[in-house]
């Protein structure tokens, strides 16, 4: 029998709960970029895969290789970089990075199209759930340079400047959740 790849160990791996532990064992031995931000970003992602279950019964998506996409997608970001090739880069150095770690083409095409920096056309509906929390769940963050903005504010942005005149699929649905999400008591 042949030896596992790091992308068996971790797809196999279903609780999105020790994923993360896995991913912090990963960082360490490695150095990935992995900070409390894709923590964050993934519980974003895995409320809004589950509210689109819910919602939209018929929405047909692999959740456990999209978690798995979100907690590796920024792998090869660099912390609080200004520069512009390292920002426009890094999706696609993760991607290659994570077929170097077992991954099929189309997981890392998936983690590449996290932004629109190289691939703009023909992307994978993950692809879109994942450009969706990196983007809302970034603005909702702090960052060295601002506060983070509220969900309203980060939506109308989102919406209307960030994704505007891109094709999203999953925007309208996500809008929702975000507003049904803002009407759930904590």
């Amino acid at each position: 029998m042949g030896e596992e790849s790091f992308a068996d160990y971790i797809l196999g791996e279903k609780d999105w709960g020790k994923k993360l532990e896995i991913m912090y064992y990963l960082k360490k031995r490695t150095g990935i970029f992995y900070d409390n931000s894709v923590i964050f970003k993934t519980l974003l992602t895995k409320l809004f895969l589950d509210y689109l279950h819910e919602s939209y019964p018929k929405f047909e998506i692999d959740d456990n290789r999209v978690i798995t996409a979100r907690l590796l997608c920024d792998c090869q970001k660099i912390e609080n970089s200004t520069n512009l090739d390292e920002i426009q880069g890094y999706a696609k150095r993760g991607a290659e990075y994570l077929k170097k770690l077992g991954f099929d083409d189309n997981f890392c095409r998936i983690c590449e199209g996290v932004n629109r920096y190289t691939i703009k056309d023909d992307r994978p509906p993950e692809s879109d759930i994942l450009e969706l929390a990196d983007q809302f769940g970034g603005m909702l963050l702090d960052r060295p340079e601002r506060i983070g903005f509220k969900p309203d504010e980060a939506l109308v942005l989102l919406e209307h400047r960030n994704l505007k005149d891109k094709n999203n699929r999953l925007l309208k649905p996500f809008v929702k959740f975000v507003n049904y999400m803002q009407t759930v008591e904590a």
